[in-house]
């Protein structure tokens, strides 16, 4: 004769040791103890029935492949649309990875030295590097490659944006003392090569700034945790070569 058994009981956050306990964990031992699904668990602050923080935030873990930069892409929409996850979850999570990219944004809270194309990488990931749709930036240098201002040109969608010559050009020219401009826009798509309009641009936008004694140093293109700099492959001033 066959014996029903009851199926165990969902585990649930408290009956964990107490070392094991996120919050707990976290008070004695620090942030940097905790597992990622650990301080996910922590941002959503509860599960739902039958099921804890801990196992939710291992499940939203899962859906992103444990890529934290792919969730720090999701909108508020695309983070309500996974089970468990309601609209005051959402807004926390998204709020917690905006703070993230804030603190990494201000790494410099000076005016930073962007003379290589990894020092303005390492300025603008923050910035483009997860958006869903793509933007213009400029950079405006002065003669020690300091950072004089930054200027959102234009902003678009998911497969281009515009960027208009004359707009960029008065950007520069309002910074006295400006020499030379970083050129950098996002590819959402996570591909870091240029196409042919991005190489027709940045050699029409160099010609431009040299008319006005000024100095395209490098053009980026930012696609998520990778980037392509025209001036690294040498395909900035072609002409020059």
């Amino acid at each position: 004769m066959t014996q029903y058994v009851d199926p165990p009981a969902p585990l649930r956050i408290q009956d964990l040791a107490a070392d094991d306990q996120p919050r707990e964990k976290l008070a004695r031992h620090g942030p940097s103890a905790l597992s990622d699904a650990e301080i996910v668990a922590i941002l959503l602050g509860s599960g739902l029935q039958g099921t804890s923080a801990l196992t939710l935030a291992r499940q939203l873990l899962r859906s992103v492949e444990h890529n934290l930069h792919d969730l720090a892409r999701k909108e508020i929409a695309d983070l309500e649309r996974l089970p468990g996850i309601g609209p005051v979850k959402a807004l926390r999570l998204v709020a917690a990875l905006e703070l993230g990219r804030r603190r990494e944004a201000a790494w410099d809270v000076e005016k930073p030295v962007l003379g290589s194309s990894e020092q303005s990488y390492r300025y603008l990931r923050p910035l483009l590097g997860d958006l869903a749709h793509e933007e213009f930036h400029l950079l405006c240098l002065n003669r020690a490659n300091r950072l004089l201002g930054r200027h959102l040109i234009s902003r678009g969608g998911v497969t281009g944006t515009v960027a208009d010559a004359r707009t960029i050009f008065r950007a520069a020219l309002s910074h006295g003392s400006v020499a030379s401009l970083v050129l950098a826009h996002n590819h959402p798509s996570g591909q870091a090569y240029p196409s042919q309009a991005d190489l027709a641009l940045t050699r029409k936008l160099s010609a431009g700034a040299r008319n006005l004694d000024l100095y395209v140093l490098d053009h980026l293109i930012i696609a998520g945790q990778s980037y392509y700099s025209f001036a690294d492959e040498g395909v900035l001033y072609p002409e020059d070569d």
